[in-house]
């Protein structure tokens, strides 16, 4: 899918435009794409991570108070929004194709778009490809590169998480759902493994456990294989094309990050022309939830600031 998908009609209606506040869904290219509009102010569409994790965990309420949300909901997510080729084909080039339409029906001219985690690789792919309506992109726990660079990283510091944690009684179980990582073939065991690992994902989940267990018990997850229709890595080695990106670039870590830490965000800072990096540093992977203030402040500076017609506020 190189190009834009095939036309596309109306499956649903939710108030009175493609920006009211709610639930919007159209078919496009044989499947639905939903989107959901929270807030008001300038538009951002936030594009989830996984690949497969439900949209919902990605409700950023400070945010909203500022910016009009665009949450998109990946297709695959859902019954009706799974490509023929489930649970293969969803490449950065396929969501990047639902995010174009998506974003030109919105009727404003220009949107900022907020990548978390996979949606971080998805935002970059898109703003170096398709960069006409992007007022900017924030690369939100995001990475240059996949494979087994990336991987060793992560393995280095899910051990040094290890570590810290020696001997609490939660750990074996993280340790667990990362080793069941690489066998998940159903939504099921998709969505227990990502519970699963969750802790390990914030700077300090077993701290703040009271307020943290009901989120990791909302997250749901659908199985995608990260290969395209034939059966091929979607690898991703963005570095070289990083360095002649136009967009405005807002770049976000947790200090803590055990998944795209401090060594990428260092890196995608580098590498981007011009690019602003905010580090959370009392996060993990999941700074809107863990410092919601901090976060939402950076993001709505950055909005205002890049924005088509930036206006001055208190900030």
């Amino acid at each position: 899918m190189t190009d834009r998908p095939a036309a596309h009609t109306d499956a649903q209606a939710s108030g009175t435009g493609p920006l009211s506040p709610g639930t919007h869904g159209y078919r496009l290219a044989g499947v639905t794409q939903r989107y959901h509009v929270h807030g008001s102010g300038p538009v951002c569409v936030a594009h989830s991570g996984g690949p497969g994790i439900d949209w919902e965990y990605m409700r950023m309420p400070a945010l909203e108070e500022h910016l009009t949300m665009v949450y998109v909901e990946p297709v695959g997510t859902a019954a009706d929004s799974r490509l023929p080729s489930h649970p293969h084909g969803y490449t950065r080039e396929r969501y990047s194709g639902f995010l174009d339409v998506l974003i030109g029906r919105l009727g404003v001219p220009e949107v900022h778009l907020l990548g978390h985690s996979h949606g971080a690789f998805v935002a970059a792919y898109h703003a170096l490809r398709r960069p006409e309506r992007l007022a900017g992109v924030v690369l939100y726990a995001g990475a240059p590169v996949t494979g087994p660079e990336h991987a060793a990283e992560a393995a280095r510091m899910v051990e040094a998480f290890a570590a810290r944690h020696a001997g609490h009684p939660g750990l074996p179980g993280v340790m667990a759902a990362f080793a069941a990582m690489s066998g998940m073939s159903t939504d099921e065991q998709t969505t227990a493994v990502a519970r699963g690992v969750l802790p390990s994902y914030f700077a300090d989940y077993w701290g703040d456990e009271e307020r943290l267990a009901p989120f990791r018990d909302s997250v749901r997850a659908t199985y995608v294989s990260g290969l395209d229709e034939d059966l091929v890595a979607d690898v991703v080695d963005d570095r070289a094309e990083l360095k002649g990106l136009t967009v405005p670039a807002l770049v976000v870590a947790g200090r803590h990050d055990v998944i795209c830490g401090m060594r990428w965000a260092r890196e995608l800072d580098e590498l981007i022309p011009d690019s602003r990096l905010v580090v959370l540093e009392n996060s993990g992977h999941m700074g809107h939830i863990e410092e919601p203030v901090r976060f939402a402040d950076a993001v709505r500076r950055f909005v205002l600031e890049t924005g088509p017609t930036p206006r001055e506020e208190a900030l």
